[in-house]
């Protein structure tokens, strides 16, 4: 339970803590041998006192001296005089409310001193230090007894303490506000630079923490973590322009391929030989499009993806896609949900976007595969599914990271690269839209929102329109062209 509340306790609060609780200590301790040191010194004070009293009436009363001036009261202290005759009874004293009975039982011997520390009833039961001795006179041994009133080293005692319950708390509480308060302007500079940092991506590699102006050491942080990330950009950088150049390389070699397999093609060769011809155009043509998919990566990389701003009708891509994957799985069932809804952008990034979606859920999808685009507020909707293996929820935003594959066996022997999840995201933010996994128990459904244009009026369809297969009203499909509400699963979900 501590270890997980430390966890959770920032840097600012556990320095305020641990600063409370070092003071607190110090200031304990302190106290203690303050309070220690003042009572020794004034209990030593009082008993010099007393002693110095004992030894100026004892020799008065040796000598016969009068013991008036010792029996007056004094102003600065309380002390109290008796002197103990032969008989053990009080033959004078300085405080009448003491009655006739010895303040003490101390009877030493002539030449020595006893003390103690007694409380006195008929002084309010305050604590007295007394002390005695023995003195010699003509008619007998007489003790001398000398109390001093310890009240004043009570007192003086008992305001150290107070003072020092009253100001911990204070002063605690006021290091501690301190040290919070301190320790959060200095990370200032760090949070600017968690900040930023949270921020930086593989889209903007060239942002830099702020450093910050004193040359301290999270100056010193600041500027090794920039140096590191220049290292990074350029080790980006430099893996980027291998892709489009390697990709770029590999276009005159893949069209020579193609080109010969279309020659090989064409001359009647044998079945053997035709079966390879066959193998080497599918083969070819899967290596074009991974090249030109690492051409496409290369230049949203490079910020140089350019989306035009055309009217594009959604459902007549969904129309066109549809009858394509009815022609090429004619052992799925399609079913098809499509409204006439047109957004702005660029018509053959989204077909590429809708081919790679519809592709995965065909790749994917047991028996059946669904296609739906309708509008709902400001929002264009084209949602693609299919009754595949569901996609689990930890999964579901790691599909789309690049050369992502659930299950590597499967994608490399359906053609899958991991990359066209990847793709199809990135071209759907360049158009201020959002690609997601719908959250489902069986199957998997990747849903696109697009942004409708604020002043576009709705697609208009001429006459004639309602036979064409695109619109929004086709025909009733037939039994291979009807699909369920899931979408591919996608491309890096293998």
């Amino acid at each position: 339970m501590f270890a997980t509340l430390r966890r959770r306790m920032g840097v600012r609060l556990r320095s305020a803590l641990a600063a409370v609780v070092v003071v607190a200590a110090a200031t304990l301790l302190a106290g203690a041998v303050l309070l220690t040191t003042a009572r020794a010194i004034l209990a030593d004070n009082i008993n010099n006192a007393a002693t110095d009293k004992l030894g100026q009436v004892a020799a008065a009363v040796e000598n016969g001296s009068d013991l008036t001036t010792f029996l007056r009261p004094s102003v600065r202290e309380r002390a109290i005089v008796q002197v103990i005759d032969a008989s053990d009874s009080v033959a004078v004293t300085s405080e009448p409310d003491a009655g006739r009975e010895p303040i003490s039982a101390l009877r030493p011997r002539r030449g020595q001193h006893s003390q103690e520390v007694r409380r006195l009833p008929f002084a309010h039961d305050e604590p007295f230090r007394i002390v005695a001795t023995a003195v010699n006179t003509p008619t007998g041994t007489r003790t001398v007894l000398v109390a001093e009133s310890l009240e004043s080293v009570d007192d003086s005692t008992e305001a150290i303490l107070i003072a020092l319950l009253l100001g911990l708390p204070m002063m605690a509480l006021l290091v501690g506000t301190a040290t919070f308060r301190l320790v959060g302007r200095t990370l200032r500079p760090v949070e600017a630079m968690r900040r930023r940092a949270a921020s930086i991506t593989s889209k903007n590699l060239d942002t830099r923490l702020p450093v910050p102006a004193a040359d301290d050491e999270i100056a010193a942080l600041a500027s090794t973590m920039n140096t590191m990330l220049d290292r990074i950009e350029s080790a980006a950088t430099a893996q980027r322009r291998f892709v489009a150049d390697a990709s770029h390389e590999l276009r005159s070699p893949l069209a020579t391929v193609q080109a010969s397999a279309d020659l090989l093609d064409a001359a009647e060769l044998p079945e053997v030989q035709a079966r390879s011809v066959a193998r080497i155009r599918r083969e070819g043509d899967r290596i074009a499009r991974l090249v030109e998919d690492l051409l496409l990566l290369a230049r949203i990389d490079d910020h140089r993806l350019r989306i035009r701003h055309d009217d594009v009708d959604l459902d007549d891509l969904a129309y066109a896609e549809r009858e394509r994957i009815t022609v090429e799985h004619p052992h799925l069932t399609i079913h098809a949900s499509i409204d006439p809804v047109r957004v702005t952008g660029d018509t053959e990034a989204l077909q590429r976007v809708l081919r790679n979606l519809v592709d995965n859920a065909a790749r994917h999808a047991t028996t059946t595969m669904s296609l739906a685009v309708r509008s709902s507020g400001d929002t264009a909707e084209l949602a693609v599914g299919n009754d595949g293996p569901p996609i689990a929820a930890a999964d579901r935003e790691r599909i789309f990271d690049r050369f992502v594959r659930l299950d590597d066996s499967r994608s490399r022997r359906d053609g899958g690269t991991g990359l066209g999840l990847p793709i199809a995201r990135d071209i759907i933010a360049a158009h201020g839209g959002t690609l997601t996994v719908d959250d489902l128990t069986d199957g998997a459904t990747l849903r696109i929102r697009l942004p409708l244009p604020t002043t576009a009026p709705p697609p208009a369809h001429p006459a004639g329109a309602q036979n064409r297969p695109c619109r929004a009203n086709p025909p009733p499909p037939s039994a291979a062209s009807t699909s369920s509400d899931r979408v591919p699963r996608p491309a890096s979900s293998p």
